[in-house]
């Protein structure tokens, strides 16, 4: 039997995992751990140049991949920068496990350097936060760290590493063919549950399938879709689970909500008799007022977090379960009750609304308005484009006008909503998906958050469009004059605080190695997304194509979802009519 230091013996089991990938920061309290990984031969280490940032881009690696996402750095500031990180992955249900090297133990309670108690600081935004005391007990804490970051709801762990530990100089005799993985069990349905909520929905006359982020993490986009083909149930994603369902399919019922809906969906959900959630949470923005949303209609829950269930309303029927295995026992207790069945007039009016109520897109105005740029988005990007966003007004349109047709397709950092998230989370989604194309939607005022992640990318050559919407542009109406100066023949750059036009965000790009180009025409917008997918290919750079957009664009929002304020035409097929609250909607017969 090989014996082998213990830090090598925790890559090994990192490899045994299935790491490909880290992100980190090394520091001083945490070489050990990178003289380990420097002898291995399947990880490929990226050093970000701010530990936030290494967070997200292990986050949106996971997101892309299903895998475990890592990021590694000191403890102190080094810690402390990655809670936000560690926040947001505990928000929208990522396995990422931060490692974090400590101060030796000897000197933990004396005010060490850098020696925070970053367990305690870490506790409420992960599954598990935990300090390695004893180096014997490395492997399996390791090992343990994996499991729970990927069991029932997954999570970020972290994992802290005394320096003394570190160095222990303990050898083990490590076969992870002898050890592997720990095991977690996938909580399956009752069968008394699933055939109750089989009856439920047959005996609707107007039922909605409504799949969280949780269906995509649980791979169960597919078996959804056969459910809801085979009782032809429309299907309304929450924003989260965009992507579960192909926009263009005739049972996509659009997305309900505050902010990221579409006005057909509200329409829709209001309708409707019973909603069957899938690995969701009832979020504010997606309910609003709870005795609107409510109504008169039934709700079951599907989830595989039993302490999700009754979170925000008590659902009339409650199902505790991994969501593949539940779309497997509905669709399978489906077929035992009754013969597939024909699309009704339920569906019919799906159609009906979605072609007649559709948010206007083709404006000519310039500087541009963010509903022409999302429709030149959709019409440049296929289905096999990777989108990735954040937080903020672009993020708002984005859920109302970003066309989505596959799962681990659109990215967004939902529930924390930290700003320039989408910059790093950029990275780790082309390392997780090298041959697909990855977009960023990013606002002029996240991407100063963390744009120094661009020089990462620029390092490591890995190439990413970002498409900017910049509404900073204050160079419009001044005394009743129409003032504009701006081309793509112009580079304006900054002028100070008060500066018409803000910072020069092509020449930020350039000067970290990277490429961009400024424009304010919507005719424009094509020929610079074509230039950009090109340009970043052939250079293996980000490359950002800057949308000067019109400074203030009135969002449909409002408190409830039967009172959203729309101020554009609402589209009918051949003609426009005024904006309106979706309270006031044509109804059923």
């Amino acid at each position: 039997m090989a014996s082998m230091d213990v830090m090598d013996a925790v890559v090994g089991v990192m490899e045994d995992e299935g790491v490909e990938v880290v992100f980190g920061v090394p520091g001083a309290a945490i070489l050990p751990l990178y003289k380990a990984l420097s002898t291995s031969e399947r990880i490929k280490h990226y050093s970000v140049r701010h530990e936030e940032g290494g967070t997200h881009a292990a986050d949106g690696y996971a997101r892309v991949t299903g895998k475990v996402g890592i990021n590694i750095g000191t403890s102190g500031p080094a810690g402390t920068n990655m809670i936000t990180g560690l926040y947001t992955c505990m928000a929208d249900s990522i396995p990422m496990i931060c490692i974090t090297g400590q101060a030796p133990t000897d000197v933990l309670h004396k005010e060490a350097f850098q020696a925070v108690d970053i367990v305690e600081i870490a506790k409420p935004v992960t599954k598990w936060s935990v300090q390695v005391k004893e180096p014997a007990q490395l492997v399996w804490t390791f090992r343990e760290a994996f499991r729970i970051a990927r069991e029932g709801r997954p999570g970020p762990v972290l994992i802290d590493l005394p320096l003394d530990i570190q160095t222990s100089g303990l050898e083990v005799d490590f076969d992870p063919k002898r050890g592997g993985r720990l095991h977690f069990e996938k909580p399956e349905p009752s069968q008394r549950s699933i055939q109750q909520a089989v009856e439920m929905i047959l005996e609707a006359e107007r039922p909605i399938l409504m799949p969280g982020g949780g269906t995509i993490l649980a791979d169960a986009s597919e078996e959804l879709m056969e459910l809801a083909e085979y009782l032809q149930v429309p299907v309304s994603p929450t924003y989260m689970g965009k992507g579960v369902i192909n926009e263009d399919h005739e049972l996509y019922a659009g997305i309900v909500g505050l902010q990221t809906n579409q006005r057909f969906a509200n329409a829709l959900f209001l309708e409707s008799d019973l909603v069957v959630g899938i690995g969701n949470r009832w979020a504010e923005r997606h309910t609003g007022d709870l005795e609107v949303y409510k109504g008169d209609r039934k709700f079951i829950h599907v989830d595989i977090d039993p302490r999700q269930i009754g979170r925000v309303f008590p659902p009339d029927l409650a199902v505790v379960s991994d969501a593949k295995l539940a779309l497997e026992a509905l669709l399978r207790t489906a077929r035992d009750m009754t013969p597939e069945r024909e699309a009704g007039a339920w569906v019919g009016r799906v159609d009906e609304l979605r072609s007649t109520m559709l948010r206007k897109m083709d404006f000519d105005d310039s500087p541009v308005k963010p509903q022409r740029a999302y429709k030149e988005m959709n019409e440049y990007f296929d289905e096999d484009a990777i989108m990735v966003t954040a937080i903020g007004l672009y993020q708002i349109f984005g859920g109302q006008f970003q066309k989505t047709y596959k799962p681990r397709h659109y990215l967004c950092c939902g529930q924390a909503g930290p700003l320039g998230w989408e910059v790093p989370a950029c990275i780790g989604a082309k390392l997780g998906r090298p041959d697909s194309l990855v977009v960023g939607v990013v606002g002029d005022y996240s991407f100063q958050f963390l744009m120094e992640e661009i020089a990462v990318a620029v390092q490591y050559k890995i190439p990413y469009v970002l498409v900017m919407l910049n509404n900073a542009y204050m160079g419009l109406i001044r005394q009743g004059e129409m003032k504009y100066e701006m081309n793509f023949a112009v580079d304006i750059g900054y002028e100070g605080p008060d500066s018409d036009y803000g910072i020069d965000n092509v020449m930020v790009m350039q000067a970290m190695g990277a490429q961009g180009r400024r424009i304010d025409r919507p005719e424009e917008i094509q020929d610079a997304l074509d230039w950009a997918v090109k340009t970043s290919e052939e250079q293996r750079v980000p490359v950002l194509v800057e949308i000067m957009c019109e400074r203030d664009t009135n969002a449909a929002m409002g408190v409830s979802i039967d009172k959203i304020n729309e101020y554009e035409p609402i589209i009918d097929g051949t003609r426009e009519t005024a904006g309106q609250i979706v309270g006031a909607i044509p109804q059923r017969d």
